[in-house]
């Protein structure tokens, strides 16, 4: 079975090859394949993308873009934790419009090997996690938060792409989210009072002003001032 004809080879070539991908389960996929669902032949392929490789390139390259447009498609909100959830909202959202697509992008994992994919779409995350720091509502390091969230919320979209439609259920998405920002967020970002089982506000400060000083590029401090300065705020921002 071959695409609607009336879309464009090029088109044609880049949505088959993500279905095919994306169906693989590891095993290699062959040009034959490819231009027989997409119902052209090995020439336009080559003429389009130079050979198979580069269209597999295309694919990630393309589904990224769509979804760094989803991830970045409002307006801030002035609350960072807040975008951060309407960002895990996106994201899912991308997986179960584009199954195929993210499959690609985020379910082709070998064991040793991180894709680039996970590493741009951490720091994105990390980018408004950043600023959340700077406001003082995450215990823990941007960096690590994004990690932890970023896990969690490609695993809830996984699921949920493989359960059948009318089965799927949103509020597992939505549970989890709020768990894991509750996790990283301080006693006054969870609208409670602080208590002894949090982190300190040393170490919330810490992880505030190394974010700050990141974010600014300060050039109060020489470089290899700076430099001891974010290793000591490191050590306490990473402390428990």
């Amino acid at each position: 079975m071959s695409f609607d004809d009336q879309l464009p080879p090029k088109i044609r070539l880049l949505r088959a090859a993500a279905e095919l991908l994306a169906n693989s389960e590891g095993s290699a996929v062959s040009t034959r394949q490819i231009t027989k669902l997409a119902g052209v032949t090995a020439p336009t392929l080559y003429h389009h993308f130079g050979d198979k490789e580069g269209l597999f390139d295309a694919v990630v390259s393309a589904g990224f873009e769509e979804y760094v447009a989803g991830e970045r498609d409002f307006a801030p909100s002035g609350e960072p934790l807040e975008d951060v959830r309407r960002m895990w909202d996106n994201h899912v959202q991308f997986g179960l419009t584009q199954p195929h697509l993210y499959l690609v992008m985020f379910g082709n994992i070998r064991p040793g090997s991180r894709p680039a994919i996970v590493a741009d779409a951490e720091a994105l995350l990390e980018e408004m996690l950043n600023k959340a720091a700077i406001a003082g509502q995450i215990n823990v390091p941007p960096r690590e938060a994004a990690r932890s969230i970023l896990a969690a919320n490609v695993g809830v979209t996984l699921m949920l792409i493989a359960e059948p439609v009318e089965e799927r259920n949103l509020e597992l998405s939505t549970m989890t989210r709020d768990s894991m920002i509750f996790a990283v967020s301080t006693e006054t970002a969870r609208g409670a009072a602080a208590d002894d089982s949090g982190k300190s506000s040393v170490v919330v400060a810490a992880i505030a002003l190394n974010a700050a000083l990141q974010a600014s590029h300060s050039d109060q401090l020489s470089s290899s001032e700076l430099k001891l300065f974010l290793e000591w705020l490191h050590r306490i921002s990473s402390s428990s």
